[in-house]
């Protein structure tokens, strides 16, 4: 089994440390010195720990100052804080600044999946499969993908499901209108503002009501959460198109919290998250909420090509029944010979070498 690194380890702990309150808004960090003497290992190992909690947003630098605290539970939905009169919000620095302020370009210009690979897999399942390709797969999806699909998640994002949970579909647009279907159109779905405009015309095609939510620097504005009915909010965390923000720390907190009080569902769309040049994957508000309700949302558009029109959303658990009742009897859009190919290239690492080779190049431009 492969070993967790020691600086894995440490922003973890450090991590925990920060949302439990140990070291509380605005505190200081120990410096990068005193942690290696602590946890036992060099000031690199520590650099790399606090790089990761400065990149999600649960620590800063200061110069000549050290590592202050910038995670926030009082800036959490529903807190006490916000309970009292709902001042915290007149306050809240992401209503005042331009979206726009720390957009960065959107999609760069990626290295492309290698072809050879993508064809020698075509090869092999052809070979392998013969006319077993040209069987309908079930209604959610070949169960070697979704096989492949849980052991990478768990692999690269922590994600920890059955393959049970998981729904395959001919893309992200074709999912959300699914979501339509198993949660329900009387419900608002709460939308970026700005977003993606196909996010909008789906929901709107499928009869839903939608509310479009104002971002801040950090992500949807508090002030705007706070007034919402949105039974559904459907987030980008990451680099959200086409202001390029994304939700640090609180603010993921923040959205599971409103889902958590209002009795709400999110939908985390976490599309091109992959091509975080951090040197850990983003963290998902899926992990965090430990799927109870979210719902998963990534494609293969951008990481393999556009012309693979494949999706994937990974339910909660107290929706795997309601998707069976609602919209089980659907059957899958999605070739079956795409299916086997791309658990081919995930099951064989060919999907995670491209990644994490594209990502040391992001680390390095």
């Amino acid at each position: 089994m492969k070993k967790t690194p020691e600086y894995l380890k440490i922003y973890e702990k450090l991590k925990n440390d920060i949302t439990e309150g140990v070291y509380p808004s605005g505190s200081k960090l120990p410096s990068k010195r005193v942690a290696a003497d602590h946890f036992g290992v060099s000031v690199i190992t520590v650099q790399h720990a606090y790089d990761l909690l400065e990149d999600e947003g649960y620590m800063t630098p200061r110069e000549r100052s050290g590592y202050f605290v910038t995670y926030d539970p009082s800036d959490v939905f529903g807190s006490a804080g916000r309970a009292a009169g709902g001042r915290a919000s007149e306050a809240d620095p992401s209503d005042s600044q331009d979206v726009f302020a720390s957009a960065t370009s959107f999609a760069p210009d990626l290295e492309p999946f290698p072809f050879s690979v993508y064809a020698k897999a075509v090869r092999r399942i052809l070979s392998e499969k013969g006319d077993a390709v040209l069987v309908k797969a079930p209604g959610q999806g070949c169960m070697e993908l979704r096989e492949a699909l849980s052991g990478y998640l768990a692999r690269s994002r922590g994600i920890k499901v059955s393959p049970d949970r998981i729904v395959i579909g001919s893309g992200a647009e074709y999912l959300y209108g699914m979501i339509v279907d198993m949660l329900g159109r009387y419900r608002s779905y709460g939308i970026e503002d700005p977003s993606y405009g196909k996010i909008l015309q789906v929901y709107r095609l499928n009869g839903a009501h939608t509310e479009l939510l104002k971002l801040g620097r950090n992500g949807i504005r508090t002030s705007e959460l706070e007034k919402s009915v949105a039974g559904v909010l459907h987030i980008t965390p990451y680099r959200s198109y086409p202001s390029g923000i994304s939700a640090n720390a609180s603010k993921k907190r923040e959205y599971l919290s409103y889902a958590k009080n209002r009795g709400a569902w999110i939908i985390e769309d976490d599309f091109e998250s992959e091509y975080s040049p951090s040197s850990k994957p983003e963290e998902t508000l899926f992990q965090i909420d430990g799927g109870v309700r979210v719902i998963y949302v990534n494609s293969f558009s951008i990481t393999i090509s556009p012309g693979i029109r494949i999706a994937y959303m990974v339910l909660p658990k107290l929706l795997t029944e309601v998707y069976k009742d609602r919209v089980g009897f659907c059957s899958c859009s999605v070739p079956t010979l795409d299916q086997l190919v791309l658990a081919e290239l995930l099951s064989a690492g060919d999907f995670e070498r491209h990644i994490n080779r594209v990502r040391r190049k992001l680390r390095r431009s």
